[in-house]
């Protein structure tokens, strides 16, 4: 998905203009727009909200673009239909660009995630293999953007990437006939999500983000300790426990919030939730 942000940016984009993202957020989003001499503007979002954007918090912005994911990468929380199609109409309204990053679509537990898509066609919409697939390391996804830019793209991606490598290709059409397989480890994510919930509530960590989909929890840790990038590493040395400060994701709040994932196999995951209980126990914080 990464190519495909550099080719939304830049087809939808010039230097100077103004792109909302959400706090707590994907830092390459930031990144890549601040590459390509494009504002980030930054916006923060509540618990209320479920950490996702909302008409009323980009309202008056004289934003050029919108990016939301859903689910997202940290909180794992999910927009419904009424709250996207509320979004996406306040954006065609004011001219303003719409694009969805799906990478997380099909790793969700309770309710399906919705993609922009079932709301309009004028929108850009972002996918990949690397989630719900499996396929991190061969780099290949895909996007759908309204036919008129159809080929604006097209000869962006011919001048920055030529194509996908050809055996990730392949195996990405082999992906799309193993749903049985895949529907399996949606299964231990589940498992996972499960387990993390109550071991971490049993740790003590009980201000979460509603984990709808993907496979992260995102934690206020502000009871504990007021600088998360110290509280990661102190768990990385003590427990041997790998989290991310929630600094990642948001420079202004994340002192107070980390990140766990669960894309591990159950038995890690368990060992994991015993070492993090132990951990909170030594450190006091239990």
């Amino acid at each position: 998905s990464s190519g495909a942000f550099l080719l939304a940016f830049t087809s939808l984009f010039d230097k100077g203009s103004k792109v909302g993202i959400g706090a707590p957020g994907y830092p390459s989003y930031r990144q890549i727009l601040k590459a390509l001499e494009i504002d980030p503007i930054i916006i923060q979002t509540t618990s209320e909200e479920k950490f996702q954007l909302t008409t009323n918090s980009i309202f008056g912005r004289k934003l050029d673009g919108v990016l939301v994911a859903s689910p997202a990468n940290p909180t794992g929380s999910m927009l419904n239909f009424d709250s996207l199609k509320a979004l996406i109409e306040k954006c065609n309204n004011n001219e303003i660009s719409f694009i969805s990053d799906e990478i997380y679509h099909g790793v969700e537990y309770k309710e399906k995630a919705v993609s922009a898509l079932q709301v309009t066609d004028d929108c850009y919409v972002i996918n990949s293999f690397s989630k719900y697939f499996s396929m991190t390391g061969w780099r290949i996804g895909w996007m759908v953007v309204p036919e008129s830019h159809v080929r604006q793209v097209e000869r962006l991606a011919q001048n920055m990437f030529i194509c996908a490598p050809h055996a990730s290709q392949i195996a990405a059409a082999g992906a799309l006939e193993s749903f049985s397989e895949l529907e399996e480890n949606l299964k231990v994510y589940k498992t996972n999500r499960d387990l993390m919930i109550r071991g971490l509530s049993e740790a003590g960590f009980t201000d979460i983000a509603p984990p709808d989909g993907a496979f992260y929890i995102y934690a206020d840790i502000s009871k504990f300790s007021n600088d998360s990038l110290e509280f990661s590493k102190d768990m990385l040395k003590t427990a041997g426990v790998a989290i991310t400060p929630g600094l990642d994701f948001d420079s202004e709040r994340g002192n107070a919030t980390i990140r766990f994932s669960y894309a591990r196999s159950t038995d890690e995951i368990k060992d994991g939730i015993e070492r993090i209980v132990n951990f909170m126990i030594e450190r006091g914080y239990k």
